[in-house]
Protein backbone atom coordinates (compact mmCIF):
# COMPACT_ATOMS: atom_id res chain seq x y z
CA UNK A 1 0.00 0.00 0.00
CA UNK A 2 0.89 3.93 -0.24
CA UNK A 3 0.12 7.04 1.38
CA UNK A 4 1.44 10.06 -0.11
CA UNK A 5 0.21 13.73 0.62
CA UNK A 6 0.95 16.95 -0.81
CA UNK A 7 0.19 20.93 -0.38
CA UNK A 8 -0.08 23.58 -2.04
CA UNK A 9 -0.19 26.48 0.36
CA UNK A 10 0.11 30.11 0.43
CA UNK A 11 4.00 29.97 1.20
CA UNK A 12 4.85 27.10 -1.23
CA UNK A 13 4.24 23.64 -1.55
CA UNK A 14 4.84 20.59 0.82
CA UNK A 15 5.52 16.66 -0.41
CA UNK A 16 5.67 13.77 1.67
CA UNK A 17 5.42 9.87 0.64
CA UNK A 18 5.95 6.85 2.24
CA UNK A 19 8.59 4.04 0.51
CA UNK A 20 6.84 0.42 1.54
CA UNK A 21 6.21 -1.60 -1.45
CA UNK A 22 4.09 -5.18 -0.42
CA UNK A 23 2.99 -8.11 -2.21
CA UNK A 24 2.24 -9.89 0.92
CA UNK A 25 2.93 -10.22 4.46
CA UNK A 26 6.44 -11.80 3.83
CA UNK A 27 7.29 -9.64 1.03
CA UNK A 28 7.75 -5.75 1.58
CA UNK A 29 10.29 -4.08 -0.16
CA UNK A 30 11.12 -0.30 -0.06
CA UNK A 31 11.14 1.98 -3.16
CA UNK A 32 10.47 5.94 -4.00
CA UNK A 33 7.56 7.15 -4.60
CA UNK A 34 8.37 11.08 -5.25
CA UNK A 35 10.27 12.54 -8.11
CA UNK A 36 11.24 15.83 -9.22
CA UNK A 37 11.75 17.20 -12.98
CA UNK A 38 12.85 20.47 -13.59
CA UNK A 39 15.57 23.09 -14.29
CA UNK A 40 16.61 25.51 -11.62
CA UNK A 41 15.10 29.38 -12.40
CA UNK A 42 12.38 28.38 -14.29
CA UNK A 43 11.04 25.21 -13.21
CA UNK A 44 10.37 22.61 -10.73
CA UNK A 45 7.51 19.64 -10.82
CA UNK A 46 7.38 16.86 -8.26
CA UNK A 47 5.30 13.92 -9.06
CA UNK A 48 4.41 11.19 -6.38
CA UNK A 49 2.82 7.91 -7.14
CA UNK A 50 0.64 5.09 -5.99
CA UNK A 51 -0.51 2.15 -6.98
CA UNK A 52 0.88 -0.54 -9.78
CA UNK A 53 4.82 -0.21 -9.37
CA UNK A 54 5.63 -1.42 -13.03
CA UNK A 55 3.41 0.97 -14.60
CA UNK A 56 3.98 4.02 -12.13
CA UNK A 57 7.98 3.04 -12.59
CA UNK A 58 6.99 2.74 -16.50
CA UNK A 59 5.96 6.44 -16.58
CA UNK A 60 8.51 7.64 -14.36
CA UNK A 61 10.93 6.36 -17.00
CA UNK A 62 9.58 7.24 -20.12
CA UNK A 63 9.47 10.44 -18.74
CA UNK A 64 12.93 11.22 -17.97
CA UNK A 65 13.70 9.33 -21.65
CA UNK A 66 11.39 11.99 -23.50
CA UNK A 67 13.40 14.44 -21.89
CA UNK A 68 16.40 14.03 -24.56
CA UNK A 69 14.51 15.37 -27.46
CA UNK A 70 10.84 14.16 -27.26
CA UNK A 71 8.06 17.36 -27.93
CA UNK A 72 6.13 18.01 -25.38
CA UNK A 73 8.07 17.43 -22.31
CA UNK A 74 8.70 18.24 -18.91
CA UNK A 75 11.03 20.52 -19.46
CA UNK A 76 9.33 22.66 -22.47
CA UNK A 77 5.73 22.38 -21.15
CA UNK A 78 4.21 26.11 -20.40
CA UNK A 79 1.88 25.08 -17.85
CA UNK A 80 1.45 23.26 -14.75
CA UNK A 81 -1.38 22.31 -16.33
CA UNK A 82 0.52 21.01 -19.27
CA UNK A 83 2.46 18.73 -17.73
CA UNK A 84 -0.11 16.58 -15.42
CA UNK A 85 -2.44 16.48 -18.89
CA UNK A 86 1.06 15.33 -20.06
CA UNK A 87 2.11 12.51 -17.21
CA UNK A 88 -1.73 11.44 -17.72
CA UNK A 89 -1.55 10.91 -21.13
CA UNK A 90 1.42 8.92 -20.45
CA UNK A 91 -0.12 6.44 -18.07
CA UNK A 92 -2.49 5.78 -20.38
CA UNK A 93 -0.21 4.97 -23.11
CA UNK A 94 1.67 2.46 -20.78
CA UNK A 95 -1.79 0.61 -19.53
CA UNK A 96 -2.96 0.35 -23.06
CA UNK A 97 0.46 -1.15 -23.86
CA UNK A 98 0.93 -3.45 -21.34
CA UNK A 99 -2.68 -4.64 -21.42
CA UNK A 100 -2.30 -5.91 -24.55
CA UNK A 101 0.57 -8.35 -23.59
CA UNK A 102 -0.71 -8.97 -19.97
CA UNK A 103 -3.61 -11.86 -19.78
CA UNK A 104 -5.76 -12.09 -17.05
CA UNK A 105 -7.17 -9.54 -14.50
CA UNK A 106 -3.92 -8.08 -13.84
CA UNK A 107 -4.82 -4.02 -12.29
CA UNK A 108 -2.48 -1.96 -14.23
CA UNK A 109 -3.82 1.24 -12.68
CA UNK A 110 -1.45 3.99 -11.03
CA UNK A 111 -2.63 7.31 -9.82
CA UNK A 112 -0.40 10.26 -9.18
CA UNK A 113 0.42 13.83 -7.60
CA UNK A 114 1.31 16.25 -9.62
CA UNK A 115 2.49 19.76 -7.92
CA UNK A 116 5.08 22.54 -8.33
CA UNK A 117 5.67 25.71 -10.13
CA UNK A 118 6.42 26.98 -13.57
CA UNK A 119 8.25 30.46 -13.90
CA UNK A 120 5.55 33.38 -14.43
CA UNK A 121 2.58 31.41 -13.35
CA UNK A 122 1.67 30.42 -9.10
CA UNK A 123 2.71 26.61 -7.56
CA UNK A 124 -0.20 24.30 -8.56
CA UNK A 125 -0.85 20.81 -7.42
CA UNK A 126 -3.23 18.05 -8.92
CA UNK A 127 -4.42 14.71 -8.48
CA UNK A 128 -4.32 12.52 -11.85
CA UNK A 129 -6.74 9.40 -11.35
CA UNK A 130 -6.38 5.89 -12.69
CA UNK A 131 -8.23 6.47 -15.79
CA UNK A 132 -6.22 9.95 -16.65
CA UNK A 133 -8.54 12.82 -15.64
CA UNK A 134 -7.55 14.98 -12.98
CA UNK A 135 -8.55 17.40 -10.45
CA UNK A 136 -6.92 20.60 -9.03
CA UNK A 137 -6.18 21.67 -5.66
CA UNK A 138 -7.59 24.66 -4.48
CA UNK A 139 -7.79 26.94 -1.96
CA UNK A 140 -10.64 25.68 -0.03
CA UNK A 141 -9.08 21.86 -0.40
CA UNK A 142 -5.05 22.65 -0.31
CA UNK A 143 -3.81 19.56 0.02
CA UNK A 144 -4.54 16.33 -2.09
CA UNK A 145 -3.50 12.35 -1.21
CA UNK A 146 -3.57 9.25 -2.24
CA UNK A 147 -3.57 5.60 -0.76
CA UNK A 148 -3.99 4.78 2.36
CA UNK A 149 -5.20 8.61 3.19
CA UNK A 150 -7.99 8.08 5.65
CA UNK A 151 -6.25 7.28 9.19
CA UNK A 152 -4.09 10.76 8.26
CA UNK A 153 -6.85 12.91 6.94
CA UNK A 154 -8.28 13.55 9.98
CA UNK A 155 -5.15 16.15 11.38
CA UNK A 156 -5.10 18.04 7.97
CA UNK A 157 -8.88 18.60 7.90
CA UNK A 158 -8.58 20.46 11.37
CA UNK A 159 -5.62 22.05 11.12
CA UNK A 160 -4.19 23.01 7.60
CA UNK A 161 -5.23 26.34 5.71
CA UNK A 162 -3.97 27.72 2.66
CA UNK A 163 -2.54 30.49 4.80
CA UNK A 164 -0.83 27.92 6.93
CA UNK A 165 3.11 28.37 7.02
CA UNK A 166 5.33 25.33 5.65
CA UNK A 167 6.44 25.07 8.81
CA UNK A 168 3.54 24.01 10.75
CA UNK A 169 2.40 22.30 7.14
CA UNK A 170 5.35 19.70 7.38
CA UNK A 171 4.77 19.52 11.52
CA UNK A 172 1.21 18.76 10.14
CA UNK A 173 2.39 16.10 7.87
CA UNK A 174 4.41 14.53 9.85
CA UNK A 175 1.60 13.57 12.75
CA UNK A 176 -0.51 12.48 9.63
CA UNK A 177 2.22 10.34 8.53
CA UNK A 178 2.38 8.64 12.17
CA UNK A 179 -1.07 8.63 12.27
CA UNK A 180 -1.23 6.05 9.50
CA UNK A 181 1.89 4.20 9.97
CA UNK A 182 0.28 3.15 13.77
CA UNK A 183 -2.87 2.26 12.24
CA UNK A 184 -2.03 0.03 9.19
CA UNK A 185 0.98 -1.72 8.19
CA UNK A 186 1.18 -1.63 4.94
CA UNK A 187 2.33 2.27 4.94
CA UNK A 188 6.08 2.52 6.69
CA UNK A 189 9.14 4.01 6.61
CA UNK A 190 11.37 5.62 5.26
CA UNK A 191 9.45 9.11 4.49
CA UNK A 192 10.73 11.46 1.67
CA UNK A 193 9.33 14.54 1.53
CA UNK A 194 10.46 17.74 0.13
CA UNK A 195 9.31 21.59 1.04
CA UNK A 196 9.81 24.09 -1.96
CA UNK A 197 9.02 27.81 -1.04
CA UNK A 198 6.79 29.90 -3.67
CA UNK A 199 8.87 31.64 -6.54
CA UNK A 200 12.45 30.31 -5.16
CA UNK A 201 12.42 28.39 -8.61
CA UNK A 202 15.01 26.59 -6.97
CA UNK A 203 14.98 22.32 -6.78
CA UNK A 204 15.17 21.62 -3.26
CA UNK A 205 17.28 18.28 -2.21
CA UNK A 206 14.51 16.77 -0.34
CA UNK A 207 15.30 14.81 2.92
CA UNK A 208 14.73 10.90 3.74
CA UNK A 209 13.56 10.28 7.21
CA UNK A 210 14.64 7.28 8.68
CA UNK A 211 13.20 4.97 11.54
CA UNK A 212 16.21 6.43 13.83
CA UNK A 213 15.30 9.93 12.73
CA UNK A 214 15.54 12.38 15.78
CA UNK A 215 13.26 15.13 14.84
CA UNK A 216 10.62 13.22 13.77
CA UNK A 217 10.29 10.30 17.10
CA UNK A 218 10.57 13.44 19.03
CA UNK A 219 7.19 14.74 17.00
CA UNK A 220 5.83 11.73 17.14
CA UNK A 221 6.13 11.03 20.93
CA UNK A 222 5.27 14.55 22.24
CA UNK A 223 2.14 14.32 19.53
CA UNK A 224 1.22 11.02 21.51
CA UNK A 225 1.60 12.20 25.14
CA UNK A 226 -0.06 15.22 24.21
CA UNK A 227 -2.98 13.47 22.91
CA UNK A 228 -3.69 11.75 25.87
CA UNK A 229 -2.96 14.92 28.50
CA UNK A 230 -6.00 16.45 26.56
CA UNK A 231 -8.61 13.48 26.48
CA UNK A 232 -7.88 13.72 30.09
CA UNK A 233 -8.69 17.53 30.04
CA UNK A 234 -11.76 17.16 28.51
CA UNK A 235 -15.21 17.75 30.66
CA UNK A 236 -16.64 14.58 32.55
CA UNK A 237 -19.90 12.83 30.74
CA UNK A 238 -22.87 14.22 32.23
CA UNK A 239 -25.00 12.03 34.94
CA UNK A 240 -27.16 11.32 32.22
CA UNK A 241 -24.93 9.22 30.39
CA UNK A 242 -25.06 6.89 32.94
CA UNK A 243 -21.01 5.92 33.24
Amino acid sequence: MTYCVAMCLADGLVFVSDSRTNAGIDQISTFRKLFTFGVSGERLIVLQCAGNLATSQSVINLLKQRLDGATPNLDSVPTLYDATALVAQTVREVVARDAVALAGNTDLSCSFLVGGQIVGAAPELYSIYPQGNFIQATEDTPFLQLGESKYGKPILDRNLQFDTRLEEALRCALVSFDSTIRSNLSVGMPLDLLVYHRDSLILPAGYRVTEDDAYFAKVRRQWSLGLHELLGQLPAPPSEYNV
